[in-house]
């Protein structure tokens, strides 16, 4: 029945940064149901030819769409003109597709101006990465509550999307015209950004429903220790604090600096070790931390991955505001109880004393305290919540279900379209 239904993806990229990983595993597990699924993005990173870039591959046409991007921002008219709009408004895979499925739309790449004549090839689907979508320019807005009422008088104007102008009412209310033109579905991966997208005066209007992140659970899987430990040379004797982020070096929202306050309060550590995965990691090194730093570097092999957290006892995820990472939902995957500051959509993952702790958001005390723990439950209790963390993510955020779930969607508002048309 879906042989003939075709989706299509606007991503800033096929298969990098957390967006664009969710992207291309919801691409990929739609065409294991029938869909013809494609993505149109910004930056490709694959061989797959079912994935378009918006610019056509020219890289003098990406080159200057960067400087354009860089010239609006600084007047504070962020992601209004690229010179590829014409090529992807007329693109045949949107005049084939029965849904568009729109994810990071912020990245330089797609001019928010193109989302009425898009709405007009097929009803959109946004699924949230971040809050861009319901504010003026920001992706995180903190303790800011302007975005539930036109926004203005921008307490972060240089936060990302940066702005060389504070431009945020006037780009909440261009947001607001544009939207009025669309037919739009919202997905929400967390329970934090579905009552987000509720409460939003930009969003609140249309429909709202949550699918959370789905991963294969056949890669992200427990691996013996000595196997995974023997696969990236680590002495599986020793225990490892395991902490990820795209940037390890100066980037607040992931709270690496809460985490190593923490483990200055935990003090000395033996037989233990801070595991960092990601670009960077030189600021762990002069932090003076009580532990051993060893730096996994930035991996991009799903596989790699699965053993890196198999060689782990636990992952930290001290964030100031998070939607819902994929790295957590990996780490349990691979049996990692979490420790994580109660922000976002933690809640829906980590479960209070059965697959980890969550503790108040920015308490660097609780949080050592909480680590600590872990690191000394016997190895009953640490089975225990090893399997309670895999059946969760096999029950809740599998790649199958997940595209089972928008393959459902997608039937309903395919079905609504055709009937407001009949």
């Amino acid at each position: 029945m879906t042989g003939s239904r075709s989706v299509v993806h606007l991503s800033a990229t096929d298969n990098e940064g957390g967006s664009g990983r969710s992207a291309y595993r919801i691409h990929d597990g739609l065409r294991g149901l029938g869909w013809r699924s494609r993505m149109l993005v910004g930056t490709k990173v694959t061989r797959d030819p079912d994935v378009d870039t918006v610019y056509g591959g020219s890289r003098a046409v990406k080159w200057a769409g960067y400087l354009i991007d860089r010239a609006t921002r600084n007047v504070g008219l962020a992601y209004q003109w690229q010179p590829w709009s014409g090529r992807l408004r007329c693109h045949p895979w949107l005049g084939e597709a029965d849904v568009i499925q729109l994810f990071n739309l912020h990245g330089g790449y797609f001019p928010i101006r193109l989302l009425p004549s898009m709405s007009r090839h097929a009803p959109l689907v946004w699924r949230l990465s971040d809050m861009w979508p319901m504010t003026g320019h920001c992706v995180y807005s903190g303790t800011c509550e302007r975005w539930k009422s036109g926004c203005g008088a921008c307490p972060i104007p240089r936060d990302y999307v940066e702005l060389g102008i504070d431009t945020s009412a006037f780009l909440w209310r261009q947001k607001e015209r544009l939207y009025a033109k669309c037919d739009i579905t919202v997905v929400a991966p967390s329970s934090w950004t579905e009552k987000l997208a509720r409460e939003s005066p930009l969003l609140g209007r249309f429909p709202v429903c949550r699918i959370p992140n789905g991963l294969d659970t056949q890669i992200f899987r427990p691996v013996p220790r000595e196997v995974a430990c023997e696969i990236l040379h680590y002495d599986p004797s020793i225990k490892r604090i395991l902490f990820v982020a795209h940037g390890l070096d100066d980037n607040p929202r992931k709270g690496g600096s809460c985490l190593m306050e923490a483990l200055k309060h935990m003090g000395a550590l033996p037989g233990t070790e801070l595991l960092l995965a990601g670009v960077g990691g030189e600021s762990w090194e002069r932090a003076g931390l009580p532990i051993r730093v060893r730096h996994a570097g930035y991996i991009t092999d799903d596989r790699l991955m699965a053993a890196l957290y198999s060689c782990a006892d636990l992952i930290v995820v001290p964030s100031s505001v998070e939607n819902l990472p994929n790295t957590l939902l990996e780490a349990m995957a691979c049996g990692l109880p979490a420790v994580a500051f109660d922000t976002g959509g933690m809640a829906d993952a980590v479960r209070d004393g059965v697959t980890g702790h969550l503790v108040r958001s920015g308490d660097t005390a609780a949080l050592a305290s909480a680590i600590r723990q872990l690191l000394a439950v016997n190895g009953e209790q640490r089975a225990r919540m090893r399997d309670e963390s895999r059946r969760l993510i096999e029950r809740e955020f599998s790649s199958e279900i997940q595209a089972e779930r928008f393959a459902t969607l997608y039937g309903e508002i395919i079905g609504r379209r055709g009937k407001g048309r009949a």
